[in-house]
């Protein structure tokens, strides 16, 4: 084995076995991510906190436990980030908001002492909206994160920070969160893979804790892996999956590292009847031209009750988040550009003034998941867009009241999976004449996602790593 000649550009993969193997050594490995870090994040500021001396520290630990014949775990010197929302006990959790720059957590969160106890290694935290209340990832504690394809264009949110910096090969692995499509999002804005796994395949952050959670925090929102490579994200979910003994609602299942069942793919277009990008359409062609060349069989078909999914997600987060981001309740406020997007997007959304009609779209949602539970059985994977547009250009959701209200449309597929609580995983297909990335999201059933793997290695294989990326 010989190490990559930029261990930058290594996959964690390729990273872990060379470290094992003692073929480079974590040392070299964290050294050459930090020069990347120094080189690269004032571009793009996808960073807020970096743990120079820290990381430094825990490689040469590493490095020692190797030295001594010891096993240092099968993540073993893997560079990764920690979203800001996301327990690390090296530095505060502050969810992108003034009000908690000094709020260090007693705990790690469980998906990252998985990482930590692999032998991975933090070296910094990921940028983000305040509280994740945009599709953008800009706050007034650490200022904006770029796309590094085009500066002009947002990354997407709200695991941006995150995203930007496994694009630009600072970290290999990066750990966020999606409650709205906020790992695809930006995966598929800049480049990357991004995975959410079924609702409850790994541990929550927030369910130890003593304040209330919000329902559809439950039921829509879980943590989730960036790379640059299906295997990799494959690989770190089958590490940092299961139950932990605190989360009550956390489960294991096992995660077969294949599939060997029906090859059957949906391909869904334009699944609203607004019409279909040219870069949809071309992304959706490579994907489908992929998965037919791999052996799946493909038809064009829509799933069950969509618009009733986007349409629950909707009224539900927009009823639950009324409350609470009400922007009095917050002392130091939300910063600038998330109170102005809640202030315009307020007036624009439609919520539930009664217990019976809350009551009444929460009941509504086991029968659409049955539907769609059928509709897998047919169909073990579903392929489609994870943005109806383009990547926008930063600060574009701020425009006036309408735009603001209506953001949510754009990733109407994408919020119709966190409804439901099922597995996704976003993957580069190419580049668009904008220069900028195009992608589609593999979709399965609840608990398959192994499933959405195997077809999200395929279009990969076929179709090619996109990063990582120099910024412009």
């Amino acid at each position: 084995m010989t190490p990559p000649p930029e261990l930058w550009r290594a996959s964690a993969a390729e990273i872990a076995d060379a470290v094992r193997a003692s073929v480079v050594s974590a040392s070299e490995v964290v050294a050459a991510h930090l020069a990347r870090i120094h080189e690269v994040n004032p571009l793009v500021g996808a960073l807020t906190t970096v743990f120079d001396d820290r990381a430094r520290d825990r490689a040469r630990r590493i490095d020692a436990r190797l030295a001594r014949g010891e096993d240092p775990g099968p993540l073993a010197g893997v560079p990764f980030s920690v979203k800001e929302n996301i327990d690390l006990t090296w530095s505060a959790t502050t969810h992108g908001w003034r009000g908690a720059r000094a709020a260090v957590p007693a705990d790690d969160a469980t998906v990252v002492a998985r990482m930590l106890a692999a032998g991975a290694i933090p070296l910094g935290r990921g940028n983000m909206p305040d509280f994740g209340m945009r599709w953008e990832t800009e706050n007034d504690l650490f200022g904006r994160t770029r796309n590094p394809w085009s500066a002009a264009h947002s990354p997407g949110g709200s695991s941006g920070g995150d995203a930007v910096a496994v694009a630009t090969g600072m970290v290999a692995v990066g750990l966020g969160n999606d409650y709205g499509g906020s790992l695809r999002v930006p995966a598929n804005a800049v480049g990357v893979t991004g995975f959410r796994p079924t609702g409850g395949r790994l541990a929550s952050s927030t369910a130890h804790r003593t304040e209330p959670v919000p329902l559809s925090i439950q039921q829509f929102s879980t943590a989730g892996i960036l790379t640059r490579h299906v295997g990799d994200t494959d690989l770190v979910f089958g590490i940092v999956h299961g139950a932990d003994g605190r989360d009550p609602f956390a489960v294991t299942r096992p995660h077969p590292r294949g599939y060997d069942g029906p090859r059957r793919a949906a391909i869904i277009r334009d699944p609203f009847g607004d019409g279909e990008s040219d870069e949809n359409a071309a992304a959706l062609d490579a994907a489908a031209e992929s998965l037919g060349r791999a052996g799946w069989e493909l038809v064009e078909v829509h799933p069950p009750r969509l618009d009733e999914a986007v349409t629950g997600w909707r009224l539900l987060s927009t009823t639950e988040m009324q409350n609470a981001y009400e922007p009095s309740r917050w002392d130091p406020p939300l910063g600038r550009g998330a109170g102005r997007f809640l202030e315009l997007a307020g007036g624009a959304q439609t919520h539930l003034d009664t217990v019976e009609e809350y009551a009444a779209v929460w009941a509504r949602r086991a029968v659409v998941a049955a539907a769609w539970q059928d509709f897998v059985r047919e169909h073990p994977v579903l392929i489609g867009a994870v943005s109806e547009t383009r990547p926008p250009l930063a600060d574009a959701d701020l425009a006036d009241a309408e735009t603001a209200g209506s953001w949510w449309r754009r990733y109407r597929l994408s919020v119709a999976v966190n409804y439901l609580a099922l597995p996704a995983i976003a993957v580069p297909t190419g580049r668009a004449a904008d220069g900028l990335p195009t992608g589609v999201q593999a979709i399965s059933g609840a608990g398959a996602d192994h499933v959405a793997f195997a077809a999200a290695r395929d279009i990969e294989a076929a179709c090619g790593v996109q990063t990582p990326v120099t910024p412009r």
